[in-house]
């Protein structure tokens, strides 16, 4: 007996990361210290030493079952921008840059050409966020998953100087709230999507002339990442008040956590026109409205509170960060929460 017929291949494990390093190489930022493979990731906090009061902030996160729709697809390649998006946004929501950002993949059985597929989603990620892949693991753990699946995770870091950090305490009445268009159903409420739809090749591969994709492309397309639009805002010179990232639980749980006491928000369904693969689930599942917004982003990932006099200025500087904003709602003076009308 030994560990390979036991289950695990390290030189399955060795290979995987040979294929992985042209992937991750193109993340590198300056700060990165050493190279790939070592036990830790180092990264240089000098460029940082101007700010007044520099802030680490982090997020964790990973890509829920929507992972079974890549099983289903064999396509791994787009997984890792879910991976990362999820946590650099949240970074960026909190007014912070991401600096780096390390993986987790955890499967029955290392595939090498799979497992490098799937980091060069993370890759891809880390690139459209300006963060460096600095390290990560593979986890090969026979018996406990399926040997052709796997589970992925992540996790990121930023800074941000203090008096930059976005709070939402100076959100008051008046306030304007500008959403940015997401990409679909980001990482989100796919326990609801597998439940509506049968989750078969057939089905997914299923061309729909109201998607104009086929519904797997649809319901698979990664999740947006705003770190440059919300940079393309700062560097416009706006100050953002509030930022939501919408995600599990859609409007109504994200929306509050960036309001203070006091403030209220209206959103309006009709500002903007939800995506065909939402108004499709709804339809299909026959769901009840406002569990639709209690659940999807329904087309709308970012949500930013700002001075109504910022507002031609923020939705310029999202269109030049090659994003789609709408105006949406606004703040009124009440109980903290939500109304979607």
């Amino acid at each position: 007996m030994d560990y390979k017929k036991a289950g695990v291949d390290i030189e399955a494990g060795y290979k995987s990361v040979e294929l992985m390093k042209e992937h991750v190489k193109k993340t590198m930022r300056e700060e990165v210290l050493g190279g790939i493979g070592g036990f830790s990731g180092a990264f240089s906090m000098d460029k940082f030493k101007g700010m007044e009061h520099p802030t680490l902030v982090s997020g964790t996160d990973g890509v829920g079952t929507k992972l079974k729709l890549a099983f289903i697809m064999d396509k791994h390649d787009t997984v890792g921008i879910d991976c990362v998006a999820m946590c650099v946004n949240d970074i960026a929501c909190a007014g912070g840059e991401p600096l780096f950002f390390l993986d987790y993949i955890a499967c029955g059985k290392n595939y090498p050409e799979k497992i490098a597929s799937i980091v060069k989603g993370v890759a891809d990620g880390c690139i459209q966020s300006d963060a460096a892949l600095i390290g990560g693991e593979t986890a090969e753990m026979p018996g406990f998953y399926p040997e052709d699946e796997y589970d992925l995770a992540g996790f990121a870091v930023g800074v941000v100087d203090q008096k930059d950090l976005i709070t939402g305490a100076n959100i008051k009445a008046g306030d304007t709230l500008v959403g940015i268009a997401s990409s679909g159903v980001h990482s989100n409420g796919f326990s609801l999507v597998r439940s509506v739809f049968k989750m078969d090749k057939e089905t997914l591969d299923t061309y729909h002339e109201e998607l104009g994709k086929t519904l797997g492309e649809a319901l698979l397309a990664p999740t947006k990442i705003y770190v440059k639009t919300m940079k393309s805002i700062k560097k416009a010179g706006v100050t953002v008040k509030g930022c939501s990232h919408i995600t599990g639980g859609g409007f109504y749980e994200n929306v509050p956590r960036m309001l203070p006491e006091g403030a209220h928000a209206v959103i309006e369904k009709s500002s903007y026109e939800v995506p065909a693969i939402f108004r499709m689930l709804q339809k299909e599942g026959d769901i009840e409205e406002h569990m639709m917004y209690n659940t999807f982003n329904m087309g709308i990932g970012l949500v930013l509170a700002i001075d109504p006099k910022d507002v031609d200025t923020v939705l310029e500087a999202v269109k030049a960060a090659g994003e789609t904003p709408y105006v949406i709602g606004h703040i009124e003076a009440g109980e903290k929460g939500v109304t979607v009308c």
